[in-house]
Protein backbone atom coordinates (compact mmCIF):
# COMPACT_ATOMS: atom_id res chain seq x y z
CA UNK A 1 0.00 0.00 0.00
CA UNK A 2 1.40 3.42 -0.88
CA UNK A 3 1.06 6.60 1.16
CA UNK A 4 0.98 9.94 -0.64
CA UNK A 5 0.43 13.56 0.33
CA UNK A 6 -2.83 15.36 -0.43
CA UNK A 7 -1.14 17.28 -3.28
CA UNK A 8 0.12 14.07 -4.84
CA UNK A 9 -3.33 12.51 -4.47
CA UNK A 10 -4.98 15.43 -6.27
CA UNK A 11 -2.49 15.23 -9.13
CA UNK A 12 -2.78 11.47 -9.44
CA UNK A 13 -5.43 10.09 -11.81
CA UNK A 14 -7.71 7.57 -10.15
CA UNK A 15 -7.70 4.17 -11.83
CA UNK A 16 -11.05 3.45 -13.50
CA UNK A 17 -10.36 -0.05 -14.81
CA UNK A 18 -8.76 -3.05 -13.16
CA UNK A 19 -7.27 -6.32 -14.36
CA UNK A 20 -7.98 -9.56 -12.52
CA UNK A 21 -4.92 -11.70 -11.98
CA UNK A 22 -7.01 -14.79 -11.35
CA UNK A 23 -4.97 -17.97 -10.94
CA UNK A 24 -1.58 -17.65 -12.64
CA UNK A 25 -0.18 -20.89 -13.99
CA UNK A 26 0.20 -23.03 -17.06
CA UNK A 27 -2.44 -23.22 -19.76
CA UNK A 28 -3.27 -26.79 -18.65
CA UNK A 29 -3.80 -25.65 -15.04
CA UNK A 30 -6.07 -22.77 -16.01
CA UNK A 31 -8.03 -24.93 -18.45
CA UNK A 32 -8.55 -27.54 -15.74
CA UNK A 33 -9.91 -24.84 -13.42
CA UNK A 34 -12.24 -23.59 -16.15
CA UNK A 35 -13.66 -27.10 -16.65
CA UNK A 36 -13.98 -27.61 -12.89
CA UNK A 37 -15.66 -24.25 -12.31
CA UNK A 38 -18.00 -24.77 -15.26
CA UNK A 39 -19.14 -28.22 -14.08
CA UNK A 40 -19.64 -26.98 -10.51
CA UNK A 41 -21.58 -23.94 -11.74
CA UNK A 42 -23.93 -26.03 -13.87
CA UNK A 43 -24.50 -28.49 -11.01
CA UNK A 44 -25.16 -25.59 -8.63
CA UNK A 45 -27.79 -24.07 -10.91
CA UNK A 46 -29.44 -27.44 -11.63
CA UNK A 47 -29.39 -28.48 -7.96
CA UNK A 48 -30.87 -25.27 -6.58
CA UNK A 49 -33.45 -24.91 -9.35
CA UNK A 50 -34.46 -28.53 -8.71
CA UNK A 51 -35.14 -27.80 -5.04
CA UNK A 52 -37.33 -24.82 -5.93
CA UNK A 53 -39.17 -26.92 -8.54
CA UNK A 54 -39.70 -29.84 -6.11
CA UNK A 55 -41.22 -27.56 -3.49
CA UNK A 56 -43.38 -25.86 -6.11
CA UNK A 57 -44.69 -29.15 -7.54
CA UNK A 58 -45.28 -31.13 -4.33
CA UNK A 59 -47.83 -29.57 -1.92
CA UNK A 60 -46.59 -31.52 1.14
CA UNK A 61 -43.23 -29.75 0.83
CA UNK A 62 -44.81 -26.29 0.99
CA UNK A 63 -43.99 -25.76 4.66
CA UNK A 64 -42.03 -22.94 6.36
CA UNK A 65 -38.85 -25.05 6.43
CA UNK A 66 -38.92 -25.60 2.66
CA UNK A 67 -40.03 -22.02 2.08
CA UNK A 68 -36.79 -20.84 3.74
CA UNK A 69 -34.88 -23.47 1.77
CA UNK A 70 -36.30 -22.11 -1.50
CA UNK A 71 -35.18 -18.62 -0.48
CA UNK A 72 -31.72 -20.02 0.22
CA UNK A 73 -31.60 -21.84 -3.13
CA UNK A 74 -32.74 -18.72 -4.99
CA UNK A 75 -30.01 -16.73 -3.23
CA UNK A 76 -27.33 -19.32 -4.03
CA UNK A 77 -28.17 -19.17 -7.74
CA UNK A 78 -27.52 -15.43 -7.89
CA UNK A 79 -24.62 -15.55 -5.44
CA UNK A 80 -22.60 -17.97 -7.55
CA UNK A 81 -23.69 -16.33 -10.83
CA UNK A 82 -22.23 -13.03 -9.64
CA UNK A 83 -18.69 -14.43 -9.66
CA UNK A 84 -18.30 -17.76 -11.49
CA UNK A 85 -18.94 -16.66 -15.13
CA UNK A 86 -16.54 -13.73 -14.65
CA UNK A 87 -13.97 -16.03 -13.01
CA UNK A 88 -14.17 -18.38 -16.01
CA UNK A 89 -13.62 -15.42 -18.36
CA UNK A 90 -10.62 -14.32 -16.32
CA UNK A 91 -8.98 -17.75 -16.50
CA UNK A 92 -9.68 -18.04 -20.23
CA UNK A 93 -8.19 -14.57 -20.76
CA UNK A 94 -11.33 -13.30 -22.52
CA UNK A 95 -12.67 -11.08 -19.72
CA UNK A 96 -9.87 -10.04 -17.39
CA UNK A 97 -10.79 -6.36 -17.00
CA UNK A 98 -13.51 -4.75 -14.88
CA UNK A 99 -14.47 -1.11 -14.44
CA UNK A 100 -14.43 0.59 -11.05
CA UNK A 101 -18.24 0.95 -11.07
CA UNK A 102 -18.87 -2.70 -11.93
CA UNK A 103 -16.27 -3.75 -9.36
CA UNK A 104 -18.11 -1.85 -6.61
CA UNK A 105 -21.44 -3.27 -7.78
CA UNK A 106 -20.08 -6.83 -7.66
CA UNK A 107 -18.63 -6.18 -4.21
CA UNK A 108 -21.94 -4.80 -2.95
CA UNK A 109 -23.89 -7.68 -4.49
CA UNK A 110 -21.67 -10.38 -2.99
CA UNK A 111 -21.59 -8.76 0.47
CA UNK A 112 -25.35 -8.22 0.52
CA UNK A 113 -26.05 -11.78 -0.64
CA UNK A 114 -23.66 -13.14 1.96
CA UNK A 115 -25.40 -11.12 4.67
CA UNK A 116 -28.78 -12.40 3.53
CA UNK A 117 -27.53 -15.98 3.75
CA UNK A 118 -26.43 -15.39 7.36
CA UNK A 119 -29.87 -14.07 8.27
CA UNK A 120 -31.66 -16.86 6.38
CA UNK A 121 -29.65 -19.55 8.17
CA UNK A 122 -30.53 -17.90 11.49
CA UNK A 123 -34.23 -17.86 10.54
CA UNK A 124 -34.01 -21.54 9.56
CA UNK A 125 -32.39 -22.33 12.92
CA UNK A 126 -35.24 -20.58 14.71
CA UNK A 127 -37.72 -22.56 12.61
CA UNK A 128 -36.05 -25.84 13.64
CA UNK A 129 -36.10 -24.68 17.28
CA UNK A 130 -39.87 -24.19 17.14
CA UNK A 131 -40.39 -27.51 15.33
CA UNK A 132 -38.40 -29.56 17.87
CA UNK A 133 -38.91 -27.67 21.12
CA UNK A 134 -42.55 -26.68 20.59
CA UNK A 135 -43.97 -29.31 18.20
CA UNK A 136 -47.58 -28.95 19.36
CA UNK A 137 -47.57 -25.17 18.90
CA UNK A 138 -45.35 -25.12 15.80
CA UNK A 139 -48.12 -24.65 13.24
CA UNK A 140 -49.60 -21.73 15.19
CA UNK A 141 -46.24 -20.08 15.89
CA UNK A 142 -44.56 -20.51 12.49
CA UNK A 143 -47.41 -19.57 10.18
CA UNK A 144 -47.02 -18.92 6.47
CA UNK A 145 -47.43 -15.19 7.11
CA UNK A 146 -44.79 -15.14 9.84
CA UNK A 147 -42.31 -17.16 7.77
CA UNK A 148 -42.81 -14.78 4.83
CA UNK A 149 -42.20 -11.81 7.14
CA UNK A 150 -39.00 -13.41 8.45
CA UNK A 151 -37.76 -14.07 4.91
CA UNK A 152 -38.55 -10.51 3.84
CA UNK A 153 -36.71 -9.16 6.88
CA UNK A 154 -33.65 -11.26 5.94
CA UNK A 155 -33.61 -9.77 2.45
CA UNK A 156 -34.10 -6.18 3.68
CA UNK A 157 -31.51 -6.29 6.46
CA UNK A 158 -28.71 -6.91 3.97
CA UNK A 159 -29.00 -3.40 2.54
CA UNK A 160 -28.89 -1.80 5.98
CA UNK A 161 -25.86 -3.90 6.91
CA UNK A 162 -23.83 -3.33 3.74
CA UNK A 163 -24.84 0.17 2.57
CA UNK A 164 -22.41 2.07 4.82
CA UNK A 165 -19.54 -0.31 4.05
CA UNK A 166 -20.09 -0.17 0.28
CA UNK A 167 -20.36 3.62 0.43
CA UNK A 168 -16.99 3.91 2.22
CA UNK A 169 -15.31 1.55 -0.25
CA UNK A 170 -16.68 3.48 -3.23
CA UNK A 171 -14.98 6.63 -1.88
CA UNK A 172 -11.53 5.03 -1.74
CA UNK A 173 -8.96 6.52 -4.09
CA UNK A 174 -7.69 3.52 -6.04
CA UNK A 175 -4.74 5.01 -7.90
CA UNK A 176 -2.70 1.99 -8.76
CA UNK A 177 -1.46 -0.50 -9.49
CA UNK A 178 -4.55 -1.68 -11.33
CA UNK A 179 -3.91 -5.43 -10.88
CA UNK A 180 -6.36 -7.23 -8.57
CA UNK A 181 -4.86 -10.44 -7.22
CA UNK A 182 -8.22 -12.23 -7.29
CA UNK A 183 -10.97 -13.49 -9.58
CA UNK A 184 -13.58 -11.15 -8.01
CA UNK A 185 -13.77 -7.80 -6.24
CA UNK A 186 -13.56 -8.16 -2.47
CA UNK A 187 -12.85 -5.80 0.40
CA UNK A 188 -9.21 -6.82 0.91
CA UNK A 189 -8.36 -6.35 -2.78
CA UNK A 190 -9.80 -2.83 -2.82
CA UNK A 191 -7.93 -1.96 0.38
CA UNK A 192 -4.67 -3.29 -1.10
CA UNK A 193 -5.07 -1.03 -4.19
CA UNK A 194 -5.90 2.13 -2.24
CA UNK A 195 -3.34 4.91 -1.79
CA UNK A 196 -5.38 6.75 0.85
CA UNK A 197 -6.15 6.00 4.48
CA UNK A 198 -8.09 2.72 4.62
CA UNK A 199 -8.57 2.53 8.39
CA UNK A 200 -12.25 3.69 8.23
CA UNK A 201 -13.03 0.94 5.71
CA UNK A 202 -11.19 -1.71 7.72
CA UNK A 203 -12.95 -0.62 10.93
CA UNK A 204 -16.35 -0.54 9.19
CA UNK A 205 -15.72 -4.01 7.73
CA UNK A 206 -14.87 -5.36 11.16
CA UNK A 207 -17.92 -3.76 12.82
CA UNK A 208 -20.38 -4.83 10.11
CA UNK A 209 -18.92 -8.35 10.19
CA UNK A 210 -19.44 -8.52 13.94
CA UNK A 211 -23.03 -7.29 13.64
CA UNK A 212 -24.02 -9.58 10.77
CA UNK A 213 -22.00 -12.70 11.61
CA UNK A 214 -22.15 -12.62 15.39
CA UNK A 215 -25.83 -11.70 15.67
CA UNK A 216 -26.95 -14.32 13.15
CA UNK A 217 -24.52 -16.86 14.60
CA UNK A 218 -25.77 -16.13 18.14
CA UNK A 219 -29.38 -16.75 17.10
CA UNK A 220 -28.31 -20.01 15.48
CA UNK A 221 -26.27 -21.13 18.49
CA UNK A 222 -28.98 -20.32 21.02
CA UNK A 223 -31.54 -22.16 18.89
CA UNK A 224 -29.34 -25.26 18.77
CA UNK A 225 -28.60 -25.14 22.49
CA UNK A 226 -32.33 -25.45 23.12
CA UNK A 227 -32.67 -28.04 20.35
CA UNK A 228 -29.90 -30.26 21.76
CA UNK A 229 -31.20 -29.95 25.32
CA UNK A 230 -34.65 -30.99 24.12
CA UNK A 231 -33.30 -33.93 22.10
CA UNK A 232 -31.29 -35.19 25.08
CA UNK A 233 -34.52 -35.46 27.08
CA UNK A 234 -36.10 -37.76 24.49
CA UNK A 235 -36.15 -41.28 26.00
CA UNK A 236 -35.97 -43.41 22.85
CA UNK A 237 -33.15 -43.75 20.33
CA UNK A 238 -35.70 -43.61 17.52
CA UNK A 239 -36.91 -40.26 18.82
CA UNK A 240 -33.31 -39.00 18.89
CA UNK A 241 -32.76 -40.06 15.30
CA UNK A 242 -35.99 -38.46 14.09
CA UNK A 243 -35.22 -35.18 15.87
CA UNK A 244 -31.65 -35.01 14.60
CA UNK A 245 -32.77 -35.80 11.04
CA UNK A 246 -34.89 -32.63 10.98
CA UNK A 247 -31.94 -30.35 11.66
CA UNK A 248 -28.79 -32.27 10.61
CA UNK A 249 -28.77 -30.85 7.06
CA UNK A 250 -29.15 -27.29 8.30
CA UNK A 251 -26.45 -27.79 10.93
CA UNK A 252 -24.05 -29.11 8.28
CA UNK A 253 -24.66 -26.09 6.02
CA UNK A 254 -24.28 -23.68 8.95
CA UNK A 255 -20.92 -25.20 9.91
CA UNK A 256 -19.54 -24.97 6.35
CA UNK A 257 -20.81 -21.44 5.77
CA UNK A 258 -19.72 -19.80 9.01
CA UNK A 259 -16.36 -21.55 8.93
CA UNK A 260 -15.45 -19.75 5.70
CA UNK A 261 -16.95 -16.29 6.28
CA UNK A 262 -15.51 -15.93 9.80
CA UNK A 263 -12.04 -16.39 8.31
CA UNK A 264 -12.70 -13.93 5.49
CA UNK A 265 -14.40 -11.06 7.31
CA UNK A 266 -14.12 -11.32 11.08
CA UNK A 267 -10.67 -9.79 11.44
CA UNK A 268 -9.51 -6.35 12.62
CA UNK A 269 -7.47 -5.59 9.47
CA UNK A 270 -6.97 -6.81 5.92
CA UNK A 271 -4.86 -9.95 5.68
CA UNK A 272 -1.66 -9.93 3.67
CA UNK A 273 -2.29 -13.32 2.08
CA UNK A 274 -4.64 -12.53 -0.80
CA UNK A 275 -3.79 -15.92 -2.34
CA UNK A 276 -5.22 -17.63 0.74
CA UNK A 277 -8.31 -15.41 0.52
CA UNK A 278 -8.80 -16.56 -3.07
CA UNK A 279 -8.83 -20.18 -1.97
CA UNK A 280 -11.35 -19.50 0.80
CA UNK A 281 -13.50 -17.49 -1.63
CA UNK A 282 -13.66 -20.50 -3.96
CA UNK A 283 -15.07 -22.55 -1.12
CA UNK A 284 -17.42 -19.76 -0.09
CA UNK A 285 -18.81 -18.69 -3.47
CA UNK A 286 -18.59 -21.90 -5.51
CA UNK A 287 -18.36 -25.01 -3.34
CA UNK A 288 -20.92 -24.07 -0.67
CA UNK A 289 -23.72 -23.14 -3.14
CA UNK A 290 -23.03 -26.49 -4.86
CA UNK A 291 -23.16 -28.55 -1.65
CA UNK A 292 -26.30 -26.99 -0.14
CA UNK A 293 -28.93 -28.59 -2.43
CA UNK A 294 -27.27 -32.00 -2.23
CA UNK A 295 -26.94 -31.82 1.56
CA UNK A 296 -30.61 -30.94 2.00
CA UNK A 297 -31.77 -33.52 -0.54
CA UNK A 298 -29.66 -36.45 0.65
CA UNK A 299 -30.20 -35.81 4.36
CA UNK A 300 -33.92 -35.09 4.27
CA UNK A 301 -36.47 -37.88 3.94
CA UNK A 302 -39.26 -35.77 2.43
CA UNK A 303 -36.94 -34.22 -0.16
CA UNK A 304 -35.59 -37.64 -1.17
CA UNK A 305 -39.12 -39.00 -1.57
CA UNK A 306 -40.15 -36.00 -3.68
CA UNK A 307 -37.03 -36.33 -5.83
CA UNK A 308 -37.66 -40.07 -6.27
CA UNK A 309 -41.23 -39.45 -7.43
CA UNK A 310 -40.09 -36.72 -9.81
CA UNK A 311 -37.45 -39.01 -11.35
CA UNK A 312 -39.99 -41.83 -11.61
CA UNK A 313 -42.40 -39.50 -13.39
CA UNK A 314 -39.72 -38.43 -15.86
CA UNK A 315 -38.73 -42.04 -16.45
CA UNK A 316 -42.33 -43.09 -17.11
CA UNK A 317 -42.61 -40.52 -19.92
CA UNK A 318 -39.43 -41.62 -21.66
CA UNK A 319 -39.66 -43.94 -24.66
CA UNK A 320 -39.12 -47.59 -23.75
CA UNK A 321 -35.93 -47.82 -25.84
CA UNK A 322 -34.37 -45.05 -23.72
CA UNK A 323 -34.85 -46.92 -20.42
Amino acid sequence: MCFVTSTETENRTSVQEFIFRGFPGTWYFRTSLVVLFSVMYVLTIVGNVSIIALVWIHPWLQTPMYFFLCNLSFLEIWYTTACVPKAIGVMLGTSQTISFTVCILQLFFLLSMGSTECFLLAAMAYDRYLAICHPLRYSSLMTNTFSAQLALLCWLCRFLAIFVLASLISRLSLCGPNIINHFLCDVDSCIALSCTDTSPVELATFIVSIIVIMVSCAITQISYIYIISTILRIPSAQGWQKAFSTCSAHLTVVTIWYGSIIFLYLKPSAQNSLDLNKTINIFNTIVTPLLNPFIYTLRNKEAKEALGKALSGIRSHLPTRWI
